[in-house]
């Protein structure tokens, strides 16, 4: 389906979680990362249901208004996503069967309630009595006026209880899969020749009897179901309304949310599925989803690893050599910007800065923005200590970090507790920038540092998100970092005080005009038949606006090239275009994370990193910064490695107007370019001089 000018949001999004599958379905990935790769696949696309969907269901209600906020209809982009989505039900059921072949091939095998030697049923019946007999309260949903709110992201157990003897007697009853309490998978006891897992449903499958025989039933059948709803926080924006207050009652509401999506084993009982539909106030134009006897596929994500013999670690990130501890990183940082390249660089060197500066007796601030914390955040941990130390420490949360709402919540009562001062946004207004300030007077001579990044200051994270995080001393980025947070601890912050900023190009107040002018640009100097060219490395190309600058752009003869991860709503195979705009993505081991823009500028290249996608949200209603580099050296390590991604033939695929996912062929000849292999070894053996 196609609007007038650019691809339907929604559907580029299937077209990127297609790609994550296509990883599952690769055989030449270990057999762990293809089931790695179908949890994603099934987190994304429970996201995409709580989010898109839901709101796309909300405009489709809401009738002819939403046709103000979409080109396209709503309704029928809610069947083709009910249509594609079917489509992709049924490739994902045939992956997972043949990695189950390839896993029983290695001699491990999952198996269900049905397969159990004596000494398992004896070892489940165990584990269950006690482990998981007191974890679980069956709801025997006939007896109850109204079905309880089943929870997202949550798995059921639906049953059928029966008597072989009384046919009359037969009972509906729901069981809550207690996986936030106990493992997903078990590792059962086996002779040693093999090696088998059993899913936490199926050790309570086994045992139904257990919870049931005594009230007259001697036939159990269950059958998992999921219900996905509406997430979307539905804030009031009055300024003068507690943000804390109101987001604890979005947050519970959210629990309550309209159900935008019911998937279901496709073997169960027509009797108990029309019952349930019924009860959960569903319909068969709702988005009814049947599945295979598993759901909640986000947690292989963390399939036991222990099983695979031959399961090769990833390299492990190195620290970068100039940060090599013992040293003093802002000595360095006094001498030379750093760009940190995360997960090849180590994320201790951030965590090491922010230890330096806690016990540094000179040092008397800090100020961070924190999007996303870890669970137990080294950052938050270095913050604490500073403080401890007599620092002035200031944090940013964004309590409204979509699915981290609660865990920032807890994150501002532990550290206020410690005497962080905790700003907690702006009405109306996410902030998403990522950056950070230390302030230190030494002998009556103020020294500051910073570091800008493309990701969040998450070391958990870290670890396999493809992030830039520049660590610098330049006066003019310092100054412009001190009036964001300036704005960010006002009172009453109005947006125009952030129009002061000379060098950091900020959403909402001048970054897409910021981008709209570099592109104009690059239209000129193909105008004058001069050489022009742009690289845009983004996680999703959605805003109109600048997709029609860069179709200008493409027209005029500047050679447009972009790695977009996720959606891509740029038609790029227009005549009109003249092959000028050319786009890939990059789905591997990694996330492609980082937001990077390279404009020619007469050979002499403007290079920015920025936090921001080109998106709608991001640039109208988050704060959002982007970053210049001036190092030159800096400046060329950003474009080789922008090069090595866009020379990606192994786990590139070409974004045509289709959204078909063909994979970037290699030419004869041509070497194998796995591109996030190249960076790590380009970065291994790159030689830095201060």
């Amino acid at each position: 389906m196609k609007t007038k000018q650019t691809i339907v949001r929604d559907l580029s999004w299937l077209a990127f979680n297609a790609r994550v599958l296509q990883e599952a379905q690769d055989t030449t990935n270990h057999v762990y990362d293809r089931l790695r790769f179908l949890g994603i696949f099934s987190n994304n696309l429970d996201e995409f249901f709580r989010v898109r969907v839901a709101t796309l269901s909300k405009m489709a209600r809401l009738g002819k208004p939403a046709r103000m906020h979409l080109e396209a209809n709503p309704e029928k982009i809610l069947q083709q996503i009910q249509q594609t989505s079917i489509i992709h039900q049924n490739e994902f059921d045939r992956i997972y069967s043949d990695i189950i072949k390839e896993l029983e091939r290695n001699k491990i095998f999952i198996k269900n309630e049905r397969q159990l030697t004596k000494p398992q049923k004896d070892f489940v019946s165990t584990y269950f009595d006690e482990e998981i007999r007191t974890q679980i309260i069956p709801l025997m949903i006939e007896s109850i006026p109204q079905v309880p709110l089943l929870r997202d992201k949550s798995i059921y157990l639906a049953c059928v209880l029966g008597n072989t003897n009384n046919p009359m007697l037969q009972r509906y009853a729901l069981i809550e899969i207690p996986t936030k309490l106990l493992p997903r998978f078990t590792i059962l006891p086996s002779d040693g020749k093999s090696k088998d897992i059993i899913l936490l449903e199926d050790i309570i499958r086994a045992n139904l009897s257990h919870l049931f025989a005594p009230f007259g039933f001697n036939r159990f059948l269950g059958y998992i179901i999921k219900l996905t709803r509406d997430a979307e926080l539905e804030l009031d924006n009055d300024i003068n309304t507690n943000l804390i207050d109101e987001l604890e009652k979005s947050l519970k509401n959210r629990k309550k949310g309209r159900a935008t999506r019911f998937v279901y084993d496709k073997n169960i009982d027509p009797g108990l599925l029309d019952y349930l539909i019924k009860r959960l106030g569903m319909t068969k134009k709702d988005n009814l989803i049947a599945g295979g006897r598993i759901h909640n596929f986000k947690d292989f994500m963390n399939f036991p690893s222990s099983v695979f013999a031959d399961l090769k670690q990833r390299p492990k990130p190195f620290v970068h050599p100039l940060l090599k501890q013992p040293i003093r990183i802002m000595e360095v940082m006094e001498r030379k910007d750093i760009m940190l390249h995360f997960p090849y660089h180590s994320f201790d060197s951030i965590i090491d800065l922010l230890r330096e500066a806690a016990i540094d007796p000179f040092v008397q601030s800090i100020k961070i923005t924190c999007y996303r914390l870890a669970k137990d955040s080294k950052i938050a941990n270095a913050l604490v200590n500073a403080v401890r130390n007599g620092k002035q420490v200031t944090a940013m949360l964004e309590l409204r970090a979509r699915f981290d709402e609660e865990a920032n919540l807890n994150w501002k009562e532990r550290l206020e507790e410690e005497g962080v001062k905790v700003l907690v946004g702006i009405p109306d207004m996410k902030v998403h920038a990522k950056l950070c300030i230390i302030k230190k007077r030494e002998f009556n001579k103020t020294k500051q540092y910073g570091f800008v990044s493309t990701g969040n200051f998450n070391e958990n994270t870290a670890e396999y998100y493809g992030d830039h995080c520049l660590l610098t001393t330049n006066r003019n980025i310092i100054a412009d970092i001190n009036r964001i947070f300036s704005f960010l601890e006002s009172a009453h912050p109005r947006l125009e005080s952030l129009r002061n900023c000379k060098t950091l190009p900020l959403a909402p107040v001048n970054m897409r005009k910021f981008f709209l002018d570099e592109i104009t640009k690059e239209i000129r100097a193909a105008r004058k038949n001069k050489d022009a060219s742009i690289i845009i490395k983004l996680n999703s190309l959605v805003d109109q606006t600048l997709i029609l600058k860069l179709y200008d752009a493409a027209k005029a003869g500047v050679h447009v090239k972009m790695i977009i991860r996720g959606i891509c709503c740029a038609y790029t195979e227009a005549k009109s275009l003249k092959g000028r705009m050319k786009s890939i993505s990059i789905i591997d081991a990694y996330l492609e994370h980082a937001r990077v823009f390279v404009f020619d500028n007469g050979k002499k290249p403007s290079v920015y990193i920025s936090s921001a996608d080109w998106m709608v949200r991001n640039l109208d209603h988050r704060i959002e910064a982007a970053c210049p580099i001036y190092d030159k050296e800096i400046q060329q390590e950003l474009i080789d490695i922008l090069d090595i991604q866009l020379a990606e033939n192994v786990k590139g695929r070409i974004l045509d107007d289709e959204q078909s996912n063909t994979y970037v062929q290699r030419n004869v000849g041509e070497p194998e370019v796995r591109s996030q292999l190249a960076i790590y070894q380009y970065l291994k053996n790159k030689h830095y001089e201060i």
